[in-house]
């Protein structure tokens, strides 16, 4: 039962709580600078952020990695922090509301796709 609800009920329950109408969706609307803006900050801004910081952690000696943890170990955790939508749909939320409803559509557009990719 385990793997049905992690690998099938939870996506498609956080999909449908996303708040997201796919109605009038267009691959022109997918590729607009909005969404591809906030899936690559997903992609690649969270991943080199936290590594960055973590590895100057490290190489400063403000902290260390616990035993049997690499670098390698510490950037895939750091990609698969991509992955976490819900702070990103609140602060879209907060930043478009519904003054800039479209912007928000958007915006959620590319929370999803940034976190779709990071999790695969």
């Amino acid at each position: 039962l385990h793997p049905y609800v992690t690998f099938g009920i939870l996506p498609v329950f956080a999909f449908a709580n996303a708040g997201i109408s796919l109605e009038g969706i267009s691959l022109e609307s997918l590729i607009s600078m909005l969404p591809l803006g906030i899936a690559l900050g997903l992609l690649v801004g969270k991943p080199l952020g936290i590594f960055s910081f973590s590895w100057i952690a490290v190489k400063s000696g403000v902290a260390k990695l616990p035993e049997g943890i690499t670098f390698k170990h510490i950037f895939a955790v750091s990609v698969l922090c991509g992955i976490g939508f819900t702070m990103s749909i609140f602060i879209s939320s907060l930043a478009f509301g519904q003054a800039h409803a479209e912007f928000d559509t958007y915006a959620r557009l590319g929370i999803l796709m940034g976190s779709t990719t990071a999790a695969i």
